[in-house]
């Protein structure tokens, strides 16, 4: 299943000075759990890690830890040094085959709006998604097109439709939209303010 591998050492649990030694020699600490097994303390060379996390793709990974069996897994969570954007320490869960999982997958734009290309301005603050899927299914990427995307349109996840998983995040969350060039928009706001205000008068009270 795993196209991609991960050489992997077991760690003693460690203090805070070991663990900043531990980084400087060039290391990541880290975690591997799954279901139904204890945890095992890990640790890494930082590039090695560093290849599935700066990556706008979601991996199934072969990890090989010293003295045990080699596990399917994903990189569940990751924490970064807040200064340098470093990774600091990494969490990776292991794979059951037959069981669902939720998996945070990204999301890659594809086609060229019709809306962007009257002038429109392409917004879209969602880069991944979360879905529950069968490890066998776990994509890569979520492509969302947006060819037929005009002015004003947009793509909520209600829109979205896949036989192979489900999303989870609400259905009326905005994935990516349209809006109108800025001065478009601010022109349409001042007109709108400057309509008169229209009173309506009742009958006078006899």
């Amino acid at each position: 299943m795993a196209d991609y591998v991960l050489n992997a050492k077991k760690r003693a649990l460690s203090t805070k000075g070991a663990l900043t030694t531990l980084r400087k020699e060039g290391k990541v600490p880290g975690v591997y759990y799954i279901k139904g097994s204890d945890t095992i303390s890990l640790e890494v060379n930082e590039t090695a890690i560093n290849a599935f996390v700066f990556t706008s793709e979601t991996h199934i990974i072969k990890l090989k830890i010293e003295g045990e069996n080699d596990a399917d897994c994903i990189v569940k969570d990751v924490q970064f040094d807040p200064v340098t954007d470093k990774v600091v320490h990494f969490d990776l869960q292991g794979i059951k085959t037959d069981e669902l999982m939720q998996v945070e997958i990204p999301i890659v734009i594809k086609g060229s709006s019709a809306g962007v290309k009257a002038g429109g301005k392409l917004q879209s603050d969602v880069h991944k998604l979360e879905i529950s899927v069968l490890p066998i299914n776990i994509p890569e990427h979520i492509e969302i097109d947006i060819t037929n995307l005009n002015i004003g349109d947009a793509i909520h996840v209600k829109d979205l439709k896949y036989e192979k998983f489900k999303i989870l995040n609400r259905p009326d969350l905005t994935v990516v939209t349209v809006v109108a060039p800025r001065a478009e928009a601010e022109a349409s706001e001042e007109a709108a303010s400057a309509e008169p205000e229209v009173i309506k008068k009742g009958k006078k009270e006899e």
